[in-house]
């Protein structure tokens, strides 16, 4: 146990486990740019609150908070400054634990310059991260946009500005604790596969081939950064992309034999090949959502799976899947491919979670 500086946990002290994606070239001003990202402490005191500059593009920005098991959130100002939030300021005086986190994707960044608590208050040591490591490769609904639109379940989206979206909720980190894996979310509204297709960064459109390796993702915020993947080695990688690829165009509505569609066949396996070459050990699900699409794009996936011809890929498909929802996946419909995930990757064996040499 050791004493806070003055009432204030520095983001660079041992007290403090980080989880995700973190940009942490300077160790007093870590940058959060990835959904789920989080940092965690343990500490004895009567206040607590959280110091964030927010670096604002789109949407009503706002972070996620567990304090002893309850959940709220914190809408962040858009101005570029450092502005301190109160969390709590009316605590018993015992043990609390304080979970930050991404409940957005790149919509904002926000560095995280620590946490203001009580005079004297105590920081304690951190839990002991999971020994399993999951990773996701995603869009919007890896992501846990509109999840917490609950009311339209089944349902198209209603008009929002943000305020629905949730990383907490979303099938990837549903499916992480219930594995109970340690999880990084690279996982972004709007991506597709290649440049110049679906949402993301208009009129650019960056694929997930440009933001894979990326720690800084949105250029309107600040400019690319690659990220170390030295740094995190997942057991199971997760890669569900091809919900947004049918804009501009639907290459795959007709066949999924016509030239566009096998070039973006040949892509999506090469991406996959780069992710088995940076992870050789590791169990790699391919996969879309349960989101309404043309069922083209999981056979293009399934024959895609089939090509690379190795045992630990494989091609997941939900007992609904493309067919699910015209809106984005609210939270009971999260929780139920959470559970068919989670029940896939088990039937997989223990063995996938150990580390390999």
């Amino acid at each position: 146990m050791i004493q806070s500086r003055e009432g204030f946990a520095a983001p660079d002290l041992a007290a403090l486990q980080y989880t995700g994606r973190i940009d942490f070239e300077n160790p007093l001003e870590p940058v959060f740019v990835y959904p789920c990202s989080s940092v965690r402490l343990r500490f004895r005191g009567t206040a607590i609150g959280v110091r964030i500059t927010n670096r604002h593009s789109f949407y009503e920005n706002s972070v996620g908070v567990i304090l002893d098991g309850q959940q709220k959130k914190l809408i962040l100002s858009d101005c570029a400054e450092c502005r301190e939030y109160v969390i709590e300021d009316d605590l018993a005086d015992g043990e609390h634990e304080v979970l930050l986190f991404k409940r957005m994707d790149s919509c904002h960044h926000f560095v995280f310059h620590g946490f203001a608590l009580s005079p004297g208050a105590v920081l304690l040591p951190p839990g002991e991260r999971p020994a399993r490591r999951m990773e996701f490769y995603g869009d919007s609904v890896t992501a846990g946009e509109v999840s917490e639109a609950v009311e339209y379940c089944g349902k198209p989206d209603p008009e929002h500005n943000g305020v629905y979206s949730n990383s907490w909720y979303s099938y990837a980190w549903m499916t992480a604790r219930r594995l109970g894996a340690e999880l990084h979310n690279v996982a972004q509204g709007g991506i597709a596969l290649l440049k110049g297709t679906g949402y993301y960064c208009a009129p650019e459109l960056w694929g997930m081939e440009y933001l894979y390796d990326k720690i800084q993702n949105n250029p309107y915020i600040e400019p690319p950064k690659p990220w170390d993947f030295a740094k995190y080695t997942p057991h199971v990688v997760v890669i569900a992309i091809g919900q947004n690829d049918n804009h501009p165009v639907d290459i795959m509505a007709s066949d999924i034999e016509n030239p566009e569609a096998k070039k973006w066949r040949t892509h999506y396996a090469a991406f996959v090949s780069r992710i088995r070459s940076l992870y050789p050990g590791a169990t790699i699900i391919l996969a879309t959502t349960i989101l309404n699409h043309g069922k083209n794009w999981d056979l293009a996936i399934g024959e895609a799976a089939k090509a690379l011809q190795d045992p630990k890929i494989h091609h997941f498909l939900y007992s609904n899947n493309g067919c699910g929802t015209p809106g984005h996946i609210r939270i009971p419909e999260a929780q139920r491919m959470a559970e068919e995930l989670s029940a896939f990757i088990e039937s997989l064996g223990d063995s996938i979670w150990e580390d390999v040499t």
